[in-house]
């Protein structure tokens, strides 16, 4: 008795909160106040087309973010148009949205409107594809980096003695576009080491499949003993591979490409229209996009007084590594419907 008088003695001297406290919980007053801050803010999402499983999984991530988090989302798609691209963003700058999403169409283009941004107090993410200009923040591939893994992969295969020949083709996207000029560059630097190794072509098929069919087709009729094909985007580059099957050359020809890490792309590896594909995962693109933007509406810097940078991890994919979850589905995505 003497025990339990002392514990309840005790129990009055400290106070009723605690336990009350456990009954009915504590408000988190720093996830209201973050809260607060991002609710009621403008967000414009300008991605180059919306047609591409890319640009629609990171819209799916962004939508489901505005909901969760307060913000309004616009999306303006440009359709793979500069000349509008220009207008939407210089339009999103006049109405002064508290961010942009943008997807840049060349490393020049925007580079004067994402300078205006900046004056105007609106913060600019640039999302995968860069400008030479930079902006608060930049999510996406290392496009130098991934085209330094696809010169070193070719270099093992038509080096010298190693394959049919040392000839190697490049099919270009858009040769203006980010995602050329530094792919091009990395995979360019790797093989100046390599002067064995030639470029016999280097032709544009403007991310277009067929084009892309047909350029490699031309190719391997000039150079049948080609080596390698080094492709852009893993979208055209289908159109690569395919030439190389129809040409009867799977095996020979290493195909390189490089993608956000689609389910297809994975079934062409499996089918070896690919023989290697550098993957940037959208999944990881998507999840750091959020947090970016989630940064971005709460900070009280102001435009363009830091610029960050995340370039996502490279993943290289092959017959013999690949695995289930190599790739993805639009349902396989965090915020998938």
């Amino acid at each position: 008795m003497k025990l339990r008088f002392i514990l309840v003695g005790v129990a009055a001297l400290i106070g009723a909160t605690p336990a009350l406290s456990q009954e009915v919980g504590i408000e988190n007053k720093a996830r209201a106040a973050t809260y607060d801050v991002m609710k009621g803010k403008k967000v414009v999402y300008m991605p180059q087309t919306m047609t591409a499983d890319l640009t629609i999984a990171w819209n799916d991530v962004l939508q489901h973010e505005a909901k969760d988090l307060g913000f309004s989302l616009e999306v303006r798609d440009i359709n793979y148009n500069t000349e509008q691209g220009a207008r939407a963003l210089a339009s999103a700058i006049d109405d002064k949205v508290d961010l942009i999403v943008l997807q840049n169409s060349d490393v020049q283009s925007y580079a004067k409107l994402i300078e205006k941004a900046k004056t105007a107090g609106v913060k600019i993410i640039q999302l995968n594809m860069e400008s030479l200009r930079q902006s608060d923040a930049y999510i996406g591939a290392d496009w130098q980096g991934i085209g330094e893994a696809a010169g070193r992969a070719v270099v093992e295969k038509c080096a010298a003695g190693k394959g049919p020949s040392t000839k190697v083709a490049i099919v270009d996207g858009v040769p203006t576009a980010p995602v050329d000029e530094f792919q091009v560059y990395g995979f360019r630097k790797i093989l100046a080491s390599h002067p064995e190794i030639q470029i016999v072509s280097q032709q544009a098929a403007n991310y277009d499949a067929t084009k892309a069919r047909a350029v490699t087709a031309s190719v391997l009729q000039q150079h049948p003993d080609l080596c390698a094909s080094f492709g852009i985007w893993d979208s055209m580059d289908a159109g690569s591979g395919a030439a190389v099957k129809e040409a009867g050359k799977t095996g020979q020809v290493f195909v390189v490409t490089s993608g956000g890490g689609n389910q297809t792309s994975c079934d062409k590896v499996q089918e070896g229209i690919f023989s290697l594909l550098i993957s940037y995962d959208t999944r990881i693109q998507g999840t750091s996009l959020a947090v970016q933007v989630a940064e971005e509406l709460q900070s009280q810097l102001p435009a363009g007084s830091q610029h960050l940078a995340f370039y996502t991890p490279n993943t290289l994919i092959t017959k013999d590594n690949i695995r289930p979850d190599s790739c993805w589905t639009m349902k396989d995505l965090p915020y998938a419907q």
